[in-house]
């Protein structure tokens, strides 16, 4: 599902807002996500699932295009890992078609 999508869903669930407040309130729930990944702390999404920001250690990496071995730095990059709910949804689906 893209943004748009996500936004256009929540526009037939949600008559009375005008598509600009669907597409904040979209904007503004990334985002506050975003804030606190960049704060270091972690989001939690009770019955969806956790972001949380993960550290990477350097370590050295291949181009894929020449096969050169290139030194990628250390960083935090983000984590998502799904709640118990989202993961019995899914499996139940995939097993019932």
């Amino acid at each position: 599902m893209l943004k748009s999508e996500l936004i256009e869903t929540l526009e037939r669930e949600n008559p009375h807002l005008s598509p600009a407040e669907t597409e904040r309130v979209v904007a503004i729930v990334l985002e506050s996500i975003t804030q606190t990944l960049e704060q270091g702390a972690r989001v939690e999404l009770r019955g969806f699932g956790t972001f949380s920001p993960r550290y990477r250690k350097a370590r050295a990496g291949r181009n894929p295009r020449t096969g050169k071995q290139v030194a990628v730095p250390e960083k935090y990059v983000p984590f998502f890992r799904a709640g118990k709910e989202l993961r019995e949804k899914i499996d139940n689906t995939r097993k019932n078609t």
